[in-house]
Formats: C-alpha cells, sequence, structure tokens
C-alpha cells in the first residue's frame, strides 16, 4: 500500500491581506454556504520552496529553478566559464528539448535586442541546469553549427530527464511538448480556509508628505486597503512512494525530502502585503499523519462555521477538528497515527511538546516504513 504523510494545521492569522485576488482584496471562498478566507495552493508552495532556501532546510543542489529566462540563465552562467556569444548553441540545445523560444515583451536596460525566453515556465532542478552549462560549453562548437549528434542529444535529454531536486520531485513539472520528461507531483496542497465565516474589512490610510507648501494639504496621498482577520485550516499531503520514484528510489534524500516539505509548511507564510500588517502568526496546531491508505482531508469539520468561545478561534478549532477525526476513525476505521502539537491545549490525548520532538517522531516512522 501507499504511505502518506499528511499534515493539518490550525493557523490564526491577525489582520493581513496575505494573498490578493486582481482587485487587490484578500482572496476569499464559498464553503458550507458562508463566505471564509482563503490562501491559494500556488501562494502557498511559493512560500514553501522560498522557506526551502531561506530557513536552510535544503541545499541549493537539492533544489530547482523555475523560471522563463533559461537562456539569459545559461548565458550568464557561460559567460562566467569564459564562453561568450552562445545563444545560438543555448537555442540549439533547447532545440533537442522541442522547447519554443520567443522574443520577451520588455527591452534590455541597454536598449538592445530583447532577449529570448521560453514559451513556459520551466522547472528545473540546479543540477540539471549546472550539468546543461558544462554540455554546451563542452560542445559549444557542435552546437552552433547545428550538427548535434545522438550521444549530445541523449546527453541534453538524460539531465533534464529525472526530478534531481527536492522541490521539483514535491511538486512536479509538465512540459506541454515533451510529456515523457514531466514530473508527476508527490505533494498535493489545498487552499488554506478559515474555519469561521469572515467579512472584509478596510484600512483607510493616508501618506503624509514631508515637505509641504504653506497652501498645501499635509495628505501625499490617501487610499484604502481591505484586509480580515481569520483562522485558516490547512491541509497537504506527500505521497512518499511518488517522491520515492521521483528521487530515483533514494530513501535518504526522500525523508530529507519530508521532512523538509513538513518544516517548511509549518514556517511559510505568504508575503502579501506583510510591510502594511507584519501578520507573522505560527500555527497554533499543528498535526502529521503517518499511514497507509488513503489522504483523508479534514475540511469538513468546518462546513459549519467555528465560533469563538472564550478560549478563542483557534481552540474551537481544534475541538471541532478532533471532533470530526474521531468521527471518520470510527465511521471508516481510519488508523490515522496522528503527531500532535497543540499550543491551545484543546486536543484531548497525547501531545508532542516541541516542533523538534514531532519531527523527529515522524522521522522514526518513516524510518519505519520508508
Amino acid at each position: 500500500m501507499t504511505l502518506f504523510i499528511e499534515l493539518h494545521l490550525i493557523q490564526n492569522f491577525a489582520p493581513s491581506c496575505l494573498n490578493r485576488d486582481d482587485t487587490g482584496a484578500p482572496k476569499d471562498a464559498m464553503f458550507g454556504g458562508y463566505r471564509r478566507s482563503r490562501i491559494s495552493s500556488q501562494c502557498l508552495k511559493r512560500a514553501i520552496r522560498l522557506t526551502f532556501s531561506n530557513a536552510e532546510l535544503l541545499k541549493p543542489e537539492e533544489l530547482g529553478m523555475r523560471t522563463r529566462n533559461i537562456v539569459s540563465l545559461l548565458e550568464d552562467k557561460l559567460a562566467d566559464k569564459g564562453i561568450s556569444d552562445a545563444t545560438l548553441a543555448i537555442e540549439n540545445a533547447l532545440k533537442i528539448l522541442d522547447l519554443k523560444l520567443k522574443p520577451s515583451k520588455t527591452k534590455s536596460k541597454e536598449d538592445g535586442p530583447r532577449s529570448l525566453q521560453t514559451e513556459y515556465l520551466l522547472f528545473l532542478s540546479n543540477n540539471a541546469i549546472g550539468t546543461l552549462v558544462d554540455l554546451i560549453g563542452e560542445h559549444h562548437d557542435a552546437l552552433i553549427a547545428d550538427k548535434v549528434s545522438r550521444e549530445i542529444k541523449k546527453a541534453v535529454e538524460s539531465c533534464l530527464g529525472s526530478a534531481s531536486a527536492v522541490d521539483v520531485a514535491l511538486f512536479g513539472r509538465m512540459l506541454a511538448d515533451r510529456k515523457e520528461l514531466n514530473v508527476d507531483a508527490a505533494a498535493q496542497v489545498a487552499h488554506a480556509i478559515s474555519t469561521h465565516r469572515v467579512d472584509r474589512e478596510s484600512d483607510f490610510f493616508t501618506a503624509v508628505d514631508d515637505w509641504t507648501q504653506a497652501d498645501q494639504a499635509d495628505a501625499g496621498m490617501l487610499g484604502t486597503v481591505e484586509f480580515n482577520s481569520s483562522c485558516q485550516y490547512r491541509y497537504s499531503v506527500v505521497n512518499y512512494d511518488q517522491l520515492l520514484a521521483n528521487l530515483a528510489g533514494d530513501k535518504v534524500w526522500a525523508k530529507r525530502g519530508v521532512l523538509a516539505f513538513l518544516k517548511a509548511s509549518i514556517q511559510a507564510i505568504p508575503t502579501g502585503r506583510q510591510n502594511t500588517f507584519a501578520a507573522h502568526n505560527l500555527p497554533s496546531f499543528i498535526a502529521v499523519a503517518v499511514h497507509e491508505g488513503q489522504p483523508v482531508s479534514l475540511a469538513n469539520a468546518f462546513e459549519v462555521p467555528v465560533k469563538a468561545g472564550q478560549s478563542g478561534l483557534a481552540a474551537a478549532s481544534v475541538l471541532e477538528l478532533q471532533k470530526h477525526a474521531d468521527r471518520l476513525r470510527e465511521a471508516y476505521r481510519l488508523d490515522l497515527n496522528f503527531e500532535i502539537m497543540d499550543l491551545t491545549e484543546t486536543w484531548k490525548g497525547d501531545r508532542q511538546a516541541s516542533l523538534d520532538t514531532l519531527l523527529a517522531s515522524v522521522a522514526t516512522k518513516l524510518g519505519e516504513g520508508a
């Protein structure tokens, strides 16, 4: 059976606008017939990827890069090796992968010709990028002349053929023109939703001009910012078997990837309008389940919106979460195998004292089941 590692978080955010829609307002959604605050899965995954590197949870060579500007990136790296005017060689190397290029919509800073971009974002490991740089450098003349041997073609395709980075293995990759180079994501991340109903609020602000004339108002700018405050339920799951396959069967690397994903997910906070609100609020409740069977989201614990009692929204949310988990466990004979850290002290049962002890317990379970 497939081994899954699930993460359930209750995270109470102070007034904020962490994830905006196209109008600049906080994202929201209808759930259970009520308006809820929402943080998109794309936003959360971006925050997790940044935390991998910013918190030094993984080494640069264990991570990847997502960009449309692969040509400029390779040009810079080849220039560092003393190889200039490599654009044509790069184009012909990318042509091996059926990657179409087109001029960017913006001009270069020097008002020269527009740089070339791929039609869509490429998600490549730093190792693959480094290998591609070495290959282009080694076979520069052949690539310039567009005389690509079978060996060169095989080498170029081989360096992109595997995930070879933890974040690529977790979040997957799609190359529309070369499906055999796709990587199926090992991780699924749900949109975070508030456990309670929310209303948008609006902050009217004034930016004061520090140097005004006698006939001028002190206010240099007026405006409004929409925001809310919410207690979020966050859910994500890693298919360990898929992660292991994506990482060529390396159990040590896969285990490091799972633990880094859990820690990054717990620490990651979106950056939207943080200069205005500084809503750096860590989770109040963490539950990690390591089990075989099928993934089980507990979002329906909040189909009926939670109401804050004397103990607050986070504690009330944890209480509903445990009730719902117990009902599912009994009805479906589930063995969710939770490891719990609960700062609200609401969860009835064993709890870990710290994040370190919780992750150590998860690591032990992975060692047994991996």
